[in-house]
């Protein structure tokens, strides 16, 4: 949104349906929930010919790293979170009543409990006339924040029935009260596994939310609750580690991602005592050169789709594991997006190659179309997923987020046949199965599940 008092611009993350903001006004810039690489934003601000002088968290962010810090150090731009953050980093509180002025435009604080209990939204008013609203994890479009990531975030703890509780007051109390014309800008778009039910536009009104966002509907408080905590996607492991990281700040982007083990592409067989063998190698290739040959302890989790949320939801934290690439590109590719969600630290070493020693079992599809019941079939798609279509009656419901530690759970008297949804996350499913049980034969449906 471009004025002659005020610039909106929105900065987006496909892969974690992210949103970050920055309004200038009178070449003075704020930042709001700005992603782990700062660049983007410097950048912007050059173009603007701004000087970035603050930079607004609306939360402890649980899905992406924030580079506040960083900004704030490099920039001098001052940082504003609510007090009830407990944040451990130079700030200055921005609750309820607070208003910042920015040259035409000024934002005033909205405490709205919820999603966190220190959750913000911001409202620009310019020419005293409210324009628009950053929702953070508040109010999307077409839902609102879950309320079971932070029970214990900053300085009060809360349960996930009492933040659900305070999320039906925020909105109705605080959001439902802005004229129907403010804008809209959340901090999550579609894909974003801090809702449910997002919709794939990047911005509405409060009009047209409260003609057709659940949660914005005429309802009691306690059927919100149901409706609010009822299917829930997972909760990667990684979500934690990033609330309290964000709490207290993180490390410089481009020196931390400087700092990980960069290997010498590893070419044959007498390289590989380079590598420690109780490590998990993250096998980024595709799917057909990973089956064609691989390291053993690998897991094939392409450098496609939700790479960094699979990444999480795998490897624990502090988990360390080395990382594999088809090219140096790819690999610096992959560094960076590890680093938005705090994970640089754990690359063991990363490197480059196509030498490989263990193949994959060779799947037979008509096979198992003819007997099906040979196989012992493993559905690690989301409990919602499951819920909503079964695929196969008599498979094993394993969410590949809990893969790992329920391994045990499965049958080896037979054939094992792993599938998801579309073939990206039985890659990696399959072959986690197949480090923990070596001895079985372990089968990927791929994308032929689409044709069951």
């Amino acid at each position: 949104m471009n004025t002659k008092n005020f610039i909106i611009q929105q900065f987006e993350d496909k892969p974690l349906a992210h949103y970050a903001y920055a309004i200038v006004s009178q070449n003075q810039m704020i930042v709001i929930d700005p992603a782990r690489n700062p660049q983007p934003y410097y950048d912007f601000a050059k173009k603007q010919n701004a000087n970035i002088v603050g930079v607004i968290e609306t939360h402890p962010h649980a899905d992406f790293v924030s580079s506040h810090l960083e900004i704030s150090k490099t920039t001098g731009a001052i940082i504003y979170t609510s007090k009830l953050v407990g944040a451990e980093y130079p700030h200055r509180n921005f609750d309820d009543g607070d208003i910042i002025t920015l040259g035409d435009v000024k934002l005033k604080s909205l405490n709205t409990p919820g999603h966190s209990p220190d959750s913000i939204c911001i409202v620009m008013e310019c020419d005293g006339k409210d324009i628009a609203v950053f929702t953070g994890d508040t109010l999307f479009i077409g839902d609102c924040g879950r309320p079971d990531l932070s029970e214990n975030a900053g300085i009060i703890t809360a349960t996930t029935e009492k933040l659900a509780k305070e999320m039906y007051h925020s909105l109705r109390n605080k959001l439902w009260l802005l004229h129907d014309e403010v804008l809209v800008y959340p901090a999550h778009g579609a894909g974003t596994l801090c809702g449910k039910g997002l919709s794939e536009a990047n911005s509405s009104t409060i009009g047209a939310e409260k003609l057709s966002n659940w949660s914005l509907q005429e309802m009691t408080e306690a059927a919100f609750i149901k409706n609010l905590i009822a299917d829930q996607p997972f909760i990667p492991k990684y979500f934690g580690f990033d609330i309290a990281l964000n709490k207290k700040g993180a490390d410089d982007f481009a020196s931390s991602i400087a700092k990980v083990n960069r290997m010498e592409k590893i070419t044959c067989a007498a390289c590989l005592n380079r590598i420690e063998k109780e490590i998990i190698i993250i096998d980024t290739r595709p799917q057909a050169n990973f089956k064609e040959g691989h390291f053993e302890n690998s897991i094939n989790l392409m450098i496609g789709g939700k790479f960094e949320t699979w990444l999480g939801s795998i490897i624990a934290p502090g988990e360390e594991f080395y990382l594999v690439a088809e090219t140096e590109t790819q690999l610096d590719e992959l560094i960076n997006r590890i680093a938005k969600i705090g994970y640089e630290n754990q690359i063991k070493g990363a490197f480059v190659s196509q030498f490989c020693v263990t193949k994959d079992d060779v799947f037979n599809l008509e096979q198992f179309r003819n007997n099906p019941n040979e196989y012992t079939i493993v559905d690690i798609r989301n409990i919602s997923e499951v819920k909503e279509k079964t695929i196969f009656v008599n498979a094993i419901p394993i969410p590949l987020a809990e893969l790992r530690e329920r391994t045990n759970e499965i049958p080896t008297d037979k054939p094992i046949l792993v599938h998801c949804a579309g073939g990206y996350r039985s890659a990696a499913g399959s072959s986690i199965i197949k480090n923990i049980l070596p001895n079985s034969i372990v089968y990927d449906l791929s994308e032929a599940v689409t044709t069951f």
